[in-house]
């Protein structure tokens, strides 16, 4: 990425349909830091600013919730970084047909970074720069819940959903909309002045050091393929997730082989049954902690575990916290 001395120019790609917080979160980050940097050295020659662009010569477009937002300026103005918002839909299966709407944008994507903008993705806004065919042979992230159908339409991509934010050369990818702040006050730290960008995260209420989704992460809310197969093995292990499971009771129960089973898994959940079994049982305690009183080691015997160390260690490789921080973090309170 070029750096220009005093300044800073970020485009946010102007899309109809666009999340709000992508476009506009953005956007109050750069601005605040300019006020702080001005109230701070009245005289600073600092100069931030953040531009919509547009690939189809509009003056304006339309949010997710309808809101008008101007103005669209032209892309061929220099720009240091162009961000990519996400934008809403209803399903994985409606955010896949709406990319057929974003021909004129997904160009504009390859164009920019031929000219060697760095781009940046927000959200499923990832989708948009993997559609473009950017991020073969890349890492990358997205938001969470859409982790199968990712990898499903681009193999070529090495996704890690637990991650943040991932930056592979110019090209980076964040998380959902509130990640992208995070990486916007990144960008402030190393470009410009990291106490800036740590003023601004403090005005802002924004932790610009969390690294990982996987605390966020709920498999009950990841959208994946249907499947007979894997809604008859779902089925049976909520059931009996409270007690100790082999891989040939499980087979045996989906009306396969233990090899079917394997290989089903890898093509739907992208992991062994034996470790799907496991996300599940972490997923019951992050669901306990949330909503009861039990004691560590009675939620322990509830999601079919016997040694309550072993499945802390569990807990806190999948989630990246103890049980008790999660705990701590996002039980729910009482009204």
């Amino acid at each position: 990425m070029s750096r220009v001395e005093g300044s800073l120019r970020i485009g946010i790609l102007a899309m109809e349909g666009s999340l709000l917080s992508s476009l506009t979160g953005p956007m109050d980050v750069v601005r605040i830091a300019q006020k702080l940097a001005e109230l701070r050295d009245p005289g600073t020659a600092l100069r931030l600013e953040t531009v919509l662009v547009g690939a189809r010569g509009q003056a304006s477009i339309r949010g997710s919730g309808g809101l008008e937002i101007g103005p669209v300026q032209s892309p061929d103005r220099a720009l240091d970084l162009l961000l990519v918002p996400g934008y809403m839909h209803a399903s994985v299966a409606d955010l896949v047909q709406r990319l057929a709407g974003y021909g004129p944008e997904i160009e504009l994507l390859r164009a920019l970074h031929l000219r060697g903008v760095a781009i940046t993705a927000s959200c499923c806004g990832s989708f948009l720069v993997a559609e473009a065919g950017l991020l073969d042979g890349h890492e990358a992230t997205t938001s969470w819940w859409l982790d199968a159908a990712f990898r499903q339409r681009y193999p070529r991509v090495r996704l890690d959903v637990e991650r943040m934010i991932v930056e592979d050369g110019n090209l980076t990818t964040t998380g959902a909309s509130t990640a992208v702040l995070g990486y916007v006050l990144q960008l402030l730290a190393r470009r410009v002045d990291p106490a800036l960008a740590q003023h601004t995260a403090r005005m802002m209420l924004i932790d610009p050091d969390r690294q990982s989704q996987a605390p966020y992460i709920s498999l009950a809310l990841t959208e994946r393929p249907r499947h007979s197969m894997s809604e008859k093995a779902e089925s049976f292990l909520q059931k009996e997730l409270h007690r100790e499971l082999s891989i040939a009771e499980l087979a045996q129960h989906c009306g396969t082989s233990e090899r079917s089973l394997l290989r089903h898994f890898r093509q739907h959940y992208d992991s062994s049954p034996l470790a799907h079994i496991q996300h599940l049982r972490v997923e019951r305690a992050k669901a306990l902690l949330e909503t009861t009183r039990l004691s560590f080691d009675e939620i322990v015997e509830r999601c079919g575990y016997s040694d309550a160390s072993s499945f802390r260690k569990l807990f806190k490789r999948a989630t990246s916290l103890t049980p008790a921080d999660y705990r701590d973090r996002f039980r729910l309170r009482p009204q």
